[in-house]
C-alpha cells in the first residue's frame, strides 16, 4: 500500500508544462496520411530533438473534430473542414520538449502555405490551405486542451530520453 501511495505521489509531482516537460498537440492531416508525409514529419520532430510520448492512427469522429475546431464553429469553412478532417485517418501525436508549442508552429510554417517559407513543412508540401497536410497546437493551453480530447492518460508514455543530456 506504501509503494502505490508513493508512486501515485511521485506521479502527481512530475514536473508540469513547463521547460523540457512542455507538450504540445501535432496532427497529420487525412492529406499528409494519403500522401505517406508521417515518417517525414515524425523524423523532423525526433532530429530537432523533441520526446514523442503519444503516437495513434485514427479515424476522427465528427463529434471529436467539432469539440476540437469548437473556435471555428461560425466561420463559413467549418462544415467543409469537419467533412475534410472526418474523409480518412489522421495520425495524433503528442511530442515534448523546451519550447516545443512555439517551435513545432515555426516548423510547421504558417497556416496558408503560399505564406510559407521553404523548409517548413507546409512550405515544403502544401500548395492549398485547404489541404495543408499538419495541424498543431498554437498556445501551451490550446495543446492541454487538444491532448485531452485525443488522448487518454494512460496512451501517454513517460520515458527517459537518453539523448536528453546532449540536447539540453
Amino acid at each position: 500500500m506504501i509503494c502505490l501511495f508513493l508512486t501515485l505521489f511521485s506521479y502527481l509531482l512530475r514536473p508540469g508544462w513547463t521547460g523540457v516537460n512542455e507538450r504540445t498537440f501535432i496532427a497529420v492531416k487525412p492529406d499528409g496520411v494519403q500522401r505517406r508525409l508521417v515518417g517525414e514529419i515524425v523524423r523532423r520532430f525526433e532530429k530537432k530533438g523533441f520526446k514523442l510520448v503519444g503516437l495513434k492512427l485514427t479515424q476522427a469522429s465528427e463529434e471529436l473534430l467539432k469539440e476540437h475546431y469548437w473556435d471555428l464553429r461560425s466561420k463559413p469553412f467549418f462544415g467543409s473542414l469537419i467533412s475534410y478532417m472526418s474523409s480518412g485517418p489522421v495520425v495524433a501525436m503528442v511530442w515534448q520538449g523546451l519550447d516545443v508549442v512555439k517551435t513545432a508552429r515555426k516548423m510547421l510554417g504558417e497556416t496558408n502555405p503560399a505564406d510559407s517559407l521553404p523548409g517548413t513543412i507546409r512550405g515544403d508540401y502544401c500548395v492549398e490551405v485547404g489541404r495543408n497536410v499538419i495541424h498543431g497546437s498554437d498556445s501551451v493551453e490550446s495543446a492541454q486542451k487538444e491532448i485531452s480530447l485525443w488522448f487518454r492518460q494512460h496512451e501517454l508514455q513517460w520515458w527517459e530520453d537518453s539523448s536528453k543530456d546532449w540536447i539540453y
